[in-house]
């Protein structure tokens, strides 16, 4: 997960801190150099990190902060607060067009994961209410025309093709044209990109928008490439003067520096973020909170956000009752690890808890595969014992075993793990009847 090595880093220097009473220059300086050194191992540009450790040093040693009754609590907000403003300060929307369709424009190097991104946008905004179409202008990509055919055909969003007989210009205008007579109010165009940045590409991509005057120009990068997210997105940036960037790929063992930099340089924000392989895994890219993520300090909002998309209303209530009333089955164990599942890959999760030290939680994982085990061994049991485990004596786990293919240590480690999720549960859902955060209640608790 990006930012894990950081993250763990940080805490530890902010642990320090902590235990000091009061906090001197020396003591300031010092943290300061660990956090510098920290940053640059994250891969963050140099000027960017040199700029952003001048700047907390001078605020942390202000008169305000060494003076405070808890200086280095002073210090971590200032810390956080120059990460938030170092990548753009808030959300930056889509600017939608008063004057439908409004145009978006991908752009990126071959290998970025432009053609899924695009998918993975068209489905967001399908999500809030738009109608989007997609447009086939990579002409050049073996079978790059039939991968946004599949993706569009799976999110039910359709695609404008004209084949690769014709010029990117024409299929770009011919799918403007097509969204107006069609009713379609966005059109998302997938370009075609490069193994390295050339005149050829840029000129392409220059008369495209030049043909369309697109409302937006999103450049996609590989999070994973590391620096070299900086120097693509300087480049495209000063040929397209894009109007921001979706960093890609956040999930892989990347030190994440690209995000801390990109919109320092470039001056353009990262307006979303994807991550994972799911067409639903894109999410608005929230400066704020990604921030408190780094510091180790959680995301609540986000973790709630991705709660609150996953839970049918009447089904909460449902599974509430079950709980309070000592009926929470095996059917609804394995519905709500489903369902934990959809929300996304469970470190990610786990990074948006507050203290959650992520380096401890190596090889956590709800993977397909574990998923389908614990599936088999619930489907190989009878009704009665998917409601009522307690009389699963030693010959039905021989039979669970057998008709589950896995063995007998397996079905009592899955028993074990069900009780304990039954007992965490009631104890959460007693708990989240009085729980309120700000004006809204948990969405577990409704």
């Amino acid at each position: 997960m990006a930012f894990e090595s950081l993250t763990g880093k940080l805490q530890d220097i902010f642990k320090k801190l902590r235990g000091k009473g009061k906090l001197s220059e020396k003591d300031v300086k010092e943290a300061m150099k660990e956090v510098k050194i920290a940053l640059l191992e994250a891969d963050v540009n140099f000027k960017v990190v040199k700029e952003f450790i001048n700047t907390v040093t001078e605020k942390s040693l202000g008169q305000e902060v060494m003076e405070s009754l808890t200086p280095a609590q002073h210090v971590i907000k200032i810390v956080n607060d120059e990460l938030t403003a170092l990548m753009g300060s808030k959300e930056s929307k889509i600017n939608f067009s008063d004057k439908p369709p409004t145009i978006i424009m991908m752009v990126g190097l071959q290998g970025s994961g432009k053609t899924t991104t695009s998918g993975k946008l068209a489905n967001y905004l399908k999500s809030k209410g738009k109608n989007p179409v997609l447009v086939a202008c990579d002409i050049y990509r073996p079978a790059a025309i039939k991968q946004l055919q599949v993706v569009g055909s799976s999110i039910n969003v359709p695609v404008f093709s004209m084949g690769d007989k014709t010029t990117p210009v024409d299929i770009a205008k011919g799918a403007v044209d097509f969204a107006k007579n069609n009713n379609y109010n966005v059109v998302i165009i997938d370009t075609a990109g490069r193994l390295h940045i050339d005149e050829e590409l840029m000129d392409e991509l220059k008369n495209i928008k030049d043909a369309v005057n697109p409302n937006e120009i999103l450049l996609v990068v590989d999070a994973m490439t590391g620096q070299d997210v900086v120097n693509v997105a300087e480049s495209f940036n000063e040929k397209l003067d894009i109007d921001g960037v979706i960093l890609t790929k956040l999930d892989g063992d990347t030190r994440g520096g690209a995000a801390l930099s990109v919109k320092a340089v470039t001056h353009k924000p990262i307006k979303f973020i994807a991550s994972g392989e799911k067409l639903t895994d894109i999410e608005v890219f929230h400066p704020d909170r990604m921030a408190s993520r780094i510091l180790g300090m959680g995301d609540v909002l986000s973790l709630i956000e991705k709660a609150q998309s996953q839970i049918d209303e009447k089904k909460a209530l449902e599974l509430q009752k079950k709980i309070l009333e000592q009926q929470f089955s095996f059917d609804d164990f394995l519905e709500q690890l489903q369902g934990l599942k959809n929300m996304g890959p469970i470190d990610q999760l786990f990074s948006m808890i507050p203290g959650v030290n992520m380096s401890k939680l190596k090889g956590v994982n709800v993977s397909d595969k574990a998923i389908k085990r614990i599936e088999a061994i619930i489907q190989s049991m009878t009704k009665e014992e998917r409601q009522n485990p307690s009389i699963i004596n030693g010959s039905r786990k021989k039979r669970i075993a057998a008709g589950s293919g896995t063995s007998i240590q397996q079905v009592n480690s899955l028993i074990k793990q069900f009780e304990q999720t039954r007992k965490m549960m009631k104890q959460f859902t007693d708990l989240g009847k009085n729980m309120k955060i700000g004006k809204r209640r948990m969405p577990f608790f409704r």
